[in-house]
């Protein structure tokens, strides 16, 4: 990596937060659990998984790494780079979703950020495009919750000092931590190759409808964000629109995020990434050069180095937005069978920080599924 990880941390973090608290370096965790009485008579159960995005590459897997005695499939009409995880920021923060536990939330961004800290202190972390980031979330009103569920999760978290927030003289509080940057560019093609290790198989194939995949396989893993609208007849789902640049300024080390999630400057291993929209309900994915302009502004009043900075790509993606992320799974009728579904999709811009999480939920949605299933189609 360009930056210095080690100095990263040491510009944000408390002096109390010494080598001896710091997370120990561990082997990036995998799926694999200890089998379930019953489940190993399964083998030849075809478990397929529709989306080649954060979410679907992450929940299959975790199937195929837990499962390994089932069929695992996953069928996509695109995979990176032509994702929409793509171009995704891929920072870990989080909201509140306002009608799921928040117990359950929290286990979720546990399980995503250990999983991603493993590999960002692993000899994976170039390949996979993970590491550590540190910097500021700022806010020109102070916020009513200081200390978000996911605070005691990341790493050194802390209120800015009053010095701190000088070079911020339109924002009146600040947070600062220690956070991990996902680059899907690079993170999915090596889930995609994890995912082929552990015995998958890949698709590249336009599903139009679920009843399409109802004789071929015995559990169907729905991971199709914005394509569930479709797929799943989920009227929920709707596109907000993101538009981001990637710039070239190696000499910002540190990310500075607007509280209100609309402007920010995410430094990652090659480039920067500074944005961006969030656009309810608009299907627009060209290029929008007034608000380019206005991101390049923006950017630059929170950092003015950025109006010097290279631009190198721009980028719209939509994400799949919904109220609260389905993660759930149901019996649909499907060609006259009945066919388990396991949904996991609506994440909206927080793709990256949940997926891994709400893939270990899926694994056992479909370990249930399986344990339903009757006995004639388990052989």
């Amino acid at each position: 990596m360009k930056s210095s990880t080690a100095a990263n941390i040491a510009a944000v973090m408390p002096s109390s937060w010494s080598t001896a608290n710091r997370p120990s370096v561990t082997r990036f965790s995998t799926c694999r659990v200890a089998p379930v009485r019953g489940l190993s008579s399964m083998k030849g159960v075809r478990v397929v998984v529709v989306g080649a995005g954060v979410v679907g590459f992450s929940t299959a897997v975790c199937i195929a790494e837990a499962l390994p005695f089932c069929s695992v499939s996953l069928l996509a009409e695109k995979f990176s780079p032509d994702t929409t995880s793509d171009g995704a920021a891929g920072i870990l923060f989080a909201a509140e979703f306002p009608d799921i536990p928040l117990e359950r939330q929290r286990r979720w961004f546990k399980n995503s950020f250990d999983h991603l800290l493993d590999i960002a202190q692993s000899r994976n972390s170039p390949e996979a495009g993970v590491m550590l980031s540190s910097g500021w979330q700022i806010f020109k009103d102070v916020p009513a919750d200081k200390k978000p569920f996911w605070s005691e999760l990341v790493i050194g978290f802390r209120s800015m000092t009053d010095a701190e927030l000088k070079r911020f003289p339109d924002h009146k509080f600040g947070q600062a931590f220690t956070t991990i940057k996902c680059e899907c560019s690079s993170y999915l093609p090596w889930l995609h190759q994890r995912f082929i290790k552990a015995g998958g198989q890949v698709e590249q194939r336009k599903v139009n409808s679920l009843q399409e995949l109802s004789n071929a396989y015995d559990v169907i893993v729905n991971c199709s964000g914005l394509g569930s609208k479709q797929l799943a007849g989920d009227d929920e789902v709707h596109p907000v629109r993101g538009q981001v640049l990637k710039v070239e300024a190696p000499w910002l080390k540190h990310f500075i995020r607007d509280g209100d999630g609309k402007t920010y400057i995410y430094p990652g291993i090659h480039s920067v990434t500074i944005g961006g929209t969030r656009q309810e309900g608009d299907w627009r994915l060209h290029v929008d050069e007034g608000e380019a302009k206005s991101i390049v502004e923006r950017c630059g009043a929170l950092e003015p180095s950025v109006s010097r900075a290279r631009v190198l790509s721009e980028w719209v993606g939509l994400r799949p937005g919904r109220r609260n992320p389905r993660v759930e799974r149901e019996v649909a009728q499907l060609r006259g069978r009945r066919v388990p579904v396991v949904h996991n999709y609506g994440h909206g811009g927080w793709g990256v920080t949940l997926a891994w999480g709400t893939a270990l939920d899926a694994l056992g949605l479909v370990r249930m599924c399986l344990h339903k299933m009757p006995q004639r189609a388990k052989l």
